[in-house]
């Protein structure tokens, strides 16, 4: 506080104080000497140094690895078994069905075709009589490889000739004139054919919704 006090005390001429006599007051410090000042080692400081500074390093960023699929951050898992194996792709099984890929075909046993069960098959039936009519006909590809198994059965049926699959045949195809004849010419036709009896020929989309459009004839 004397210093303070000295610093700041009017001079002996009674005139008030100003900022020549405030800087005259303050201590002088030399240009060449450095702009750092270290204290000197104290009874409160006994350890302290300028070699014992430390500087603040910048730390390191953590980059993470980009998430890719199922593929974990870390392999070290993995090395045991097999060293190729970085992810989970071995506990699946991949099919590529026209572009999605699947791992299982659950609820996919029956073509559904976007209909109810009693729809669906009111269009197979009529789907089987048309093919067994004009002998070729133009659907979606969907409906195509869905209808495929009855033509394929309807002429099974024909081809056994008996009364019981007669009356099965009547009761599918709408036409009866249609069961008549194919009976009739089965045989001659495919007697020596043993299923097969369908072929698809892919064409180009239907123009409007881009539905992907195939040919079924008989062989």
């Amino acid at each position: 506080m004397g210093f303070c006090a000295n610093a700041i005390a009017p001079s002996s001429s009674g005139s008030a104080w100003n900022m020549g006599s405030l800087n005259s007051a303050l201590p002088s410090v030399s240009s060449s000497s450095s702009s750092l000042r270290f204290p000197v080692a104290s009874a409160n400081f006994p350890s302290f140094s300028p070699s014992g500074l430390r500087q603040s390093r910048p730390k390191p960023k953590v980059v993470l690895r980009s998430f890719s699929g199922l593929a974990p951050v870390s392999t070290h898992f993995f090395t045991i078994a097999s060293p190729g194996m970085n992810s989970f792709e071995h506990c699946f099984t991949i099919i590529d069905n026209g572009g999605r890929i699947s791992a299982m075909r659950h609820g996919r046993r029956v073509p559904k075709l976007n209909r109810p069960p009693d729809q669906r098959r009111a269009l197979l039936r009529g789907l089987t009589t048309q093919l067994l009519k004009y002998g070729r006909i133009k659907t979606t590809r969907a409906r195509a490889s869905a209808m495929r198994k009855y033509v394929d059965k309807m002429i099974t049926l024909a081809k056994d000739g008996s009364l019981h699959k007669r009356r099965q045949a009547l009761g599918f195809i709408y036409e009866k004139q249609i069961v008549h004849a194919l009976f009739a010419e089965v045989q001659e036709r495919y007697g020596e054919r043993n299923g097969g009896y369908t072929r698809i020929i892919r064409t180009l989309p239907r123009r409007g919704d881009n539905a992907p459009m195939a040919y079924v004839e008989l062989v």
